[in-house]
């Protein structure tokens, strides 16, 4: 049979994508034609001032309006329609908006709290967007693929599900990379998505539709997958929270993907926010719902946030390890001015004690993971992509043709790669456990590291194409470590000035030197709309991110150090 061209499997989907974008009502405002790098402000311009209060509200507040009766969900849910119809006319960030059944689910529980006066849930009326490829009944399921374009799933992904039963309405799906496996977010299937900030930068990835709507407040809580930072690059290139969970705590199934990591390093699930308090809430209420009992390869632990996970005997105390830098690539000067800022303020807290912490041969851990990626050379996902006949974009050739580490494996060959990464594991759970400040007679250690400060990424949104480092999270998820993506600043040209007497040490440290000063070319799919000098004030206004790292299933303990951070210093900097 005859392949139908790539390009016209495209224009359906978009063609798709338009429709649904059109049963908006009121229709969506139009959007100037000629637009600035920054378009962060253009919703509040476009949008009633009801509008723009509801979606500039956070998490936690809405819920708490929407459960009163203050707000309906039908209200609620225009609003979201609204602003994420405008992200998409700005950033490129959604595969399809779903206004009809959003508004039905969204009187169905207005009416429901109107007779039983009490709400659903403890989602009730909440809207949340959804990366695509977490699975929704008859609607697609393309993962990125032009090959999977009209792949549709058969249910709903078990973690939908339980949001359904906690009272929230899905309203939007957004939009991931060819492969899933970019910190960017660019598919021949409907084209680049771009940072609100500035539209010639990358909004991260793979979650990057999620990182795009959120950042312009077109969501409040949505759902990304992480495998090598997928949640957190889009959470730090757009100024809001992602958190990536420790495996076996959040439900999988459903899910579409390639087969990626094939188990050696396994992708989670997990929630970005507007809030810390939105990623609380999301985990809370998920495993509340005891998703152990249906998806039997969960761990059976609830969300501990009953009693403080930090000192003993009632008393806070917060130890922090500082990664300044991974020893491979070098954080650029927002970065490094961030981890500062935030070290400074924390060392004049009473109960907080800051020590830095040596990475741990950081540079075979990305040896390692990007091995463990693909055990079967690739050839899945290249069979994929080229049973379409779609070009290979430039990231996914990057992490799959162009990586050294991706070969065929013996069965001999794969087991050594496990045996590698959990012998990785080991020495690395005993730096951590070096940290000890003392021993108990039980033989307990005692003032542990609680959590490390880090950066998330070499330095803010970089240009398009470009995300070819991946250290600064992928370390965590080839130990299974829980990780916390948080604003802390904005680039100020002032105070982060380029450092151009440093001498790289290797290859990717230079590429990513290079990033400061680098000029923007257009790309595929983006119009250059603003000066392409990327000398310092280039990055002007841009957030500036950090991440904290808990140990393994204690993925309470770092949200609960980040609320304390948050509480004693005042995140994010204004």
């Amino acid at each position: 049979m005859e392949r139908r061209p790539w390009q016209d499997i495209a224009h359906q989907v978009q063609s798709h994508r338009n429709r649904t974008l059109s049963q908006i009502q009121p229709p969506i405002p139009d959007v100037p034609s000629s637009l600035p790098g920054n378009v962060t402000g253009i919703p509040q311009a476009l949008l009633s001032p009801r509008e723009v209060e509801i979606t500039t509200t956070f998490t936690e507040d809405l819920v708490f309006s929407l459960a009163t009766g203050s707000l309906t969900s039908t209200e609620v849910t225009n609003a979201f329609l609204r602003r994420a119809g405008l992200a998409q006319k700005l950033t490129n960030c959604i595969t399809e908006v779903l206004p009809e059944r959003a508004l039905a689910r969204a009187k169905e529980l207005d009416d429901f709290l109107s007779e039983h006066k009490r709400p659903r849930g403890p989602l009730h009326g909440l809207p949340i967007s959804v990366k695509e490829h977490v699975g929704m009944k008859d609607l697609g399921l393309n993962a990125g693929f032009v090959a999977w374009a009209e792949e549709k799933a058969d249910d709903d992904a078990l973690i939908l599900k339980i949001l359904w039963q906690a009272g929230c309405v899905f309203y939007v799906r957004t939009a991931e990379p060819q492969s899933l496996m970019h910190l960017e977010t660019s598919s021949n299937l409907y084209g680049v998505t771009v940072n609100p900030f500035d539209r010639l930068l990358t909004p991260g990835g793979s979650s990057g539709g999620e990182g795009s709507l959120i950042g312009l407040r077109g969501s409040c809580l949505g759902l990304g997958t992480d495998i090598g930072g997928s949640i957190r690059s889009p959470a730090a290139n757009n100024g809001i929270f992602g958190f990536r969970p420790t495996t076996g705590r959040i439900p999988l199934l459903g899910l579409s993907a390639p087969q990626v990591g094939s188990g050696y390093i396994e992708s989670v699930l997990g929630p970005l926010s507007t809030s810390l308090d939105g990623i609380k809430l999301f985990m809370r209420t998920v495993l509340a719902a005891k998703p152990w009992v249906t998806d039997p390869s969960l761990v059976p632990l609830p969300w501990r946030d009953e009693e403080s996970h930090l000192g003993k005997n009632d008393y806070k105390r917060l130890r922090i390890a500082v990664l300044w830098s991974d020893a491979v690539v070098k954080p650029h000067p927002p970065v490094l001015r961030a981890l500062k800022e935030v070290v400074t303020k924390l060392s004049k807290v009473r109960d907080v004690e800051i020590v830095d912490w040596k990475p741990y041969k950081h540079d075979f851990a990305w040896e390692l993971i990007a091995s463990l990626y693909y055990m079967d050379g690739g050839d899945q996902t290249t069979e994929l992509i080229g049973s379409s006949g779609e070009p290979w974009r430039p990231l996914s050739r990057f992490i799959v043709s162009e990586n050294p580490h991706v070969k065929h494996r013996t069965i001999a060959e794969i087991e050594d790669l496990k045996l590698q990464r959990d012998k990785y594991r080991y020495e690395y759970a005993q730096q951590w456990n070096s940290t000890a400040t003392t021993m108990a007679q039980n033989g307990d250690l005692e003032d542990l590291v609680d959590v490390i400060l880090c950066p998330a990424s070499p330095g803010v949104a970089p240009p398009l194409d470009s995300s070819r480092y991946w250290g600064y999270t992928s370390q965590w998820n080839l130990l299974d470590y829980p990780a916390l993506v948080f604003p802390v600043t904005t680039v100020d040209p002032a105070l982060d000035v380029r450092d151009d007497e440093y001498s790289p040490t290797n290859d990717q440290d230079q590429f990513n030197h290079d990033l400061c000063k680098s000029s923007i070319s257009s790309r595929a799919f983006v119009q250059p709309l603003i000066s392409e000098d990327n000398g310092p004030e280039k990055y002007l206004g841009l957030p500036v991110s950090l991440q904290l790292v808990g140990r393994r299933y204690e993925d309470e303990k770092v949200v609960e150090a980040l609320a304390y951070m948050k509480e004693k210093i005042g995140l994010p900097f204004s």
